[in-house]
C-alpha cells in the first residue's frame, strides 16, 4: 500500500503561537497553588496524583494498575502507591477482573465518583467565569477547535518527528 503524501506544513508562526498558548495554560493549570484552590472549591482534600487518576478513571471502565500506569505515563508503583491511599480514603475499590479471575481491576466507588464531579463542577465554574465576556458563537468555534486539535494530536501521537541537526 503506498505511503499517503506528508501534509503541508502549517505556517511556523501560527504554531508557535499555539504552542506558546499551550505551554502558558500547561503552565497556569499545573500550578500546586492552582490546584489546591480548585480542591479547595471542590471540598475534596486530593494532591494533583491522586486528582489525576481519579479523572482517568472516571474517563471510562475499570482498569488493572498497570493500565492506568500506561496511560497516565507514569510508574507502576505510583499509581499502587496512589491506588492503595484512595481504597484507605474509600474513593476507590478494587474488582476481580473479569477475563482474569487472579487478576484486580481498579474503580471509582460512589463516593469517588462524587468527588470527581465535584471537582469537574469546580473547574467548568472557573473557566465560565474566565471566558463570561466571550460571545457564544466564538465558545463554540473555540470548543470545536479544541476537540478538533485533541483529536489530530492523538492521532499523530506515534509519529515520529525529525529535527534538523543542531547548529
Amino acid at each position: 500500500m503506498p505511503k499517503p503524501a506528508p501534509a503541508p506544513e502549517a505556517p511556523a508562526t501560527y504554531v508557535g503561537e499555539i504552542a506558546g498558548a499551550l505551554d502558558r495554560i500547561a503552565y497556569l493549570a499545573g500550578r500546586a497553588r492552582q490546584h489546591d484552590r480548585l480542591m479547595a472549591l471542590a471540598g475534596v482534600p486530593l494532591d494533583r496524583a491522586a486528582a489525576a487518576l481519579l479523572r482517568q478513571l472516571a474517563e471510562g471502565e475499570p482498569l488493572r494498575p498497570g493500565e492506568l500506569a500506561a496511560r497516565m505515563s507514569v510508574e507502576a508503583s505510583h499509581v499502587t502507591r496512589q491506588v492503595q491511599h484512595l481504597r484507605k480514603a474509600g474513593l476507590v475499590t478494587r474488582v476481580p477482573d473479569p477475563d482474569d479471575r487472579r487478576a484486580r481491576l481498579v474503580e471509582l466507588t460512589a463516593a469517588g465518583r462524587k468527588a470527581v464531579d465535584r471537582i469537574r463542577e469546580a473547574s467548568r465554574r472557573g473557566m465560565s467565569m474566565a471566558l463570561q465576556d466571550w460571545a457564544p458563537e466564538d465558545l463554540e468555534r473555540l470548543a470545536t477547535l479544541f476537540h478538533r486539535m485533541v483529536d489530530d494530536f492523538v492521532a499523530h501521537a506515534d509519529d515520529a518527528v525529525e529535527l534538523p541537526p543542531p547548529t
